[in-house]
């Protein structure tokens, strides 16, 4: 259990990385530099044009699974009941569905073919943190 409990406390740390981890490098055209996007960047971005979907990509990247993080270190320290695992992993689902609509802006702009688009580490230090999330809350609930 306490490697659970020390694989939990790096996601404390790795998330907020993450958050300022370029996900992804994009430009209109092939001639002009791209720029980074982080999700930072990008909760920037939608702040100024729908705020209703910025609270939503807000809860969904960046609250999601830091509340689940903290929700496990109170369990793995006894500090919370077992019981909060269910709602833990609805957390944890949820945070997967911006890593889906981070590839979902991907596959629309190399379809649409006008722009340029790269993914950079911090995509895979994102969704590593995710899924590494998920495995440390389903390995705690199976314990």
């Amino acid at each position: 259990m306490s490697a659970l409990k020390y694989a939990n406390l790096a996601l404390a740390v790795l998330f907020p990385i993450s958050w300022f981890a370029p996900l992804l490098r994009a430009g209109l055209l092939p001639l002009f530099g791209l720029s980074e996007i982080t999700v930072i960047s990008g909760l920037q971005a939608l702040w100024r044009t729908d705020v209703a979907l910025a609270l939503v990509v807000s809860f969904l990247a960046l609250f999601a699974p830091y509340l689940k993080v903290i929700g496990l270190a109170l369990v793995h320290f006894h500090l919370a009941r077992r019981r909060i695992l269910g709602a833990l992993e609805i957390l944890g689902r949820l945070a997967m569905a911006d890593v889906f609509l981070i590839a979902l802006y991907i596959v629309v702009v190399k379809g649409i073919g006008v722009g340029r688009v790269e993914t950079a580490w911090g995509l895979y230090l994102f969704t590593g943190c995710i899924l590494a999330s998920l495995a440390i809350g389903h390995l705690t609930r199976r314990r």
